[in-house]
């Protein structure tokens, strides 16, 4: 799971360094693919379906008010947008899975720090992943950092336990209360995602079926590491 994880950082990191005013997210679908087939691995987001609906791309990339599943398009990014780019491989029968929102050029002050209250309420997150705590603790602290900024917490997406599937047991929700829900064990691999909009966390999904946009049109950010919990508390496999 290292592995897979590893390379999902490298590829992020190579679609941050792309990021530019006119390249399309179709573009970034295709880098994201020819890097991660370099890599030995297969896109794990390709061919998702979820009842019947197939997702046909390898990245997910939402812009601005768009929160999570952005399906690549034409569309040219512009001087100024933010877009959170989301993506997950498979090495050798086990999943990794990251996303990371960044700006595009310059960005205003307000995109600026939205972004980075929700990394650190990733982090913040990420700090519970401790044998013997609870899932109400990790989401308690996600939303004591987003609610703390006057920001709110995405409910209709959560995280989610990875392995040999993308998507495990349990739902790992980014709210709750301390030292409420499933208690943590040694050895869980948690896929931690806030996704926190600037406005109301009511969302709506978009006509293609996968893009989910805050409802109110404000501006949306999602951080995402694959985290094991170890004897020694908690290993970022998806941090180079």
């Amino acid at each position: 799971m290292r592995r897979a994880n590893i390379i999902v950082a490298e590829v992020l990191e190579e679609l941050k360094r792309r990021l530019a005013p006119g390249v399309t997210t179709l573009e970034l679908d295709a880098i994201a693919e020819e890097q991660t087939l370099k890599r030995k691995a297969i896109p794990a987001f390709k061919g998702y379906n979820v009842a019947g609906r197939v997702y046909h791309h390898c990245l997910c990339a939402s812009i601005n008010e768009e929160i999570v599943h952005g399906v690549p398009s034409s569309r040219a990014l512009r001087e100024g947008d933010i877009i959170g780019l989301d993506y997950g491989v498979i090495y050798e029968g086990f999943y990794g899975d990251s996303a990371v929102t960044v700006g595009v050029g310059k960005v205003s002050p307000e995109a600026q720090r939205l972004m980075a209250v929700t990394e650190e309420s990733l982090y913040k997150g990420i700090e519970q992943l401790h044998d013997g705590k609870r899932l109400g603790d990790l989401g308690s602290a996600v939303q004591k950092v987003a609610e703390g900024a006057g920001y709110s917490v995405v409910r209709a997406f959560v995280g989610h336990g990875i392995g040999k599937r993308l998507h495990e047991e349990p739902p790992v929700p980014n709210y709750g209360e301390p030292d409420r829900g499933l208690r943590l064990k040694e050895g869980m691999v948690l896929a931690i995602e806030p996704m926190v909009n600037a406005g109301s966390y009511e969302v709506e999904i978009k006509d293609d079926g996968w893009t989910a946009v805050t409802k109110d049109g404000s501006l949306a950010a999602h951080f995402e590491h694959s985290v094991a919990i170890t004897k020694n508390g908690p290993y970022i496999l998806s941090r180079l």
